[in-house]
């Protein structure tokens, strides 16, 4: 989930302690919760994809915060684990093979992606920063927690102060302090998104001791039992779960589409939105409000809009369009 799309998947398997003890069934349940919840913004996506939900739906407002908070939370409970699997011993061979089933993945999302979405495919998504932030995450396991989050406040701020257009080539897109940013259905770099796995790692390092021994004074908790184990159930088979649940999503919502077609969108309100987003990336300074709305009454003035949709006007070299743009300006700058 770039901010796009956020947007979200987990991480694999992790035994519950550096023993390979049984697994904490809370820890599974909200790894679970979080699946549920990504599945269900995925959902949403597909539906904007299709055209039953208006463009930009899943990338604006609560939906984009949603999406961030499902990506935090994978990242908290890869930090977390990593601690439980890895500390106070590390174990070479168990991290090599859960670094493997990740990047492995990673790499099918990329390769799958660039054939479905060839212009925003997923070359650094959420399993590529699980991936990578848990390479940056072994440099903190013997680290006090302090430190995990001395540094997660350093990743969060990083892109605030740090943005280069030094990292605007493609081959440092994944560190995240390129000032252009990318187009991909799953942007999660490298900063700002390594501070919730350092959190969820010093956490674990300051809470999972407490927690465990007041797990083991109290015994198994017996309440929503079937809730937890059914959450726990999806958490222990979170990586399979993640490659799977999307194509079937999409499966589902195109035949649903074939059955029922969605309605065909406004183009007059498709060129209002894409017109003020690009003209308020551009800093123009005028009322892109203002602008927009002029530029479109001219347009279809002209019987000049028709043929724009149809991609039959070269917006960058069309003579008429450049002198709508030029009038419409200057009554932008008028009105305001």
């Amino acid at each position: 989930m770039s901010d796009s799309s956020a947007t979200t998947t987990p991480e694999a398997q992790v035994p519950a302690d550096a023993t390979g003890a049984k697994r904490i069934a809370l820890l599974d349940a909200l790894r679970g919760l979080a699946l549920v919840a990504m599945a269900v913004y995925h959902f949403v996506w597909d539906l904007e994809f299709f055209g039953y939900v208006a463009a930009g739906t899943a990338g604006t407002g609560g939906w984009r915060m949603f999406a961030r908070l499902i990506a935090s939370s994978f990242l908290f409970l890869a930090g977390y684990s990593l601690v439980l699997g890895q500390y106070p011993k590390f174990r070479p061979r168990a991290f090599a093979m859960r670094f493997a089933k990740i990047a492995g993945a990673a790499a099918l999302i990329s390769v799958g992606t660039w054939f479905a979405f060839r212009h925003s495919f997923i070359f650094f998504g959420i399993l590529h920063s699980i991936a990578a932030a848990s390479l940056v995450g072994l440099l903190f396991l013997r680290l006090p927690a302090a430190t995990s989050f001395l540094a997660a406040a350093a990743a969060f701020a990083a892109p605030y102060y740090l943005r280069s257009s030094y990292f605007d080539t493609p081959a440092l897109w994944w560190v995240g302090l390129s000032e252009t940013i990318p187009r991909s259905n799953d942007y999660v770099p490298l900063f700002p998104w390594l501070a919730p796995f350092l959190v969820g790692l010093g956490c674990a390092k300051l809470l999972h001791p407490v927690l465990s021994a007041r797990r083991r004074s109290r015994g198994s908790a017996t309440g929503n039992a079937v809730l937890i184990t059914s959450l726990a159930f999806a958490g222990r088979h979170s990586l399979l779960i993640y490659l799977a649940h999307q194509p079937l999503l999409l499966a589902v919502v195109y035949l649903f589409s074939i059955a029922v077609p969605a309605p065909a969108p406004d183009s007059t309100e498709i060129y209002r939105r894409n017109c003020e987003q690009a003209c308020g990336s551009e800093n123009s300074g005028i009322s892109c409000s203002n602008f927009c709305g002029c530029t479109l009454d001219r347009l279809k003035e002209q019987d000049l809009f028709d043929d724009l949709n149809l991609g039959k006007i070269d917006v960058t070299t069309d003579e008429r369009i450049a002198r709508i743009a030029g009038q419409c300006t200057m009554e932008s700058r008028s009105v305001d």
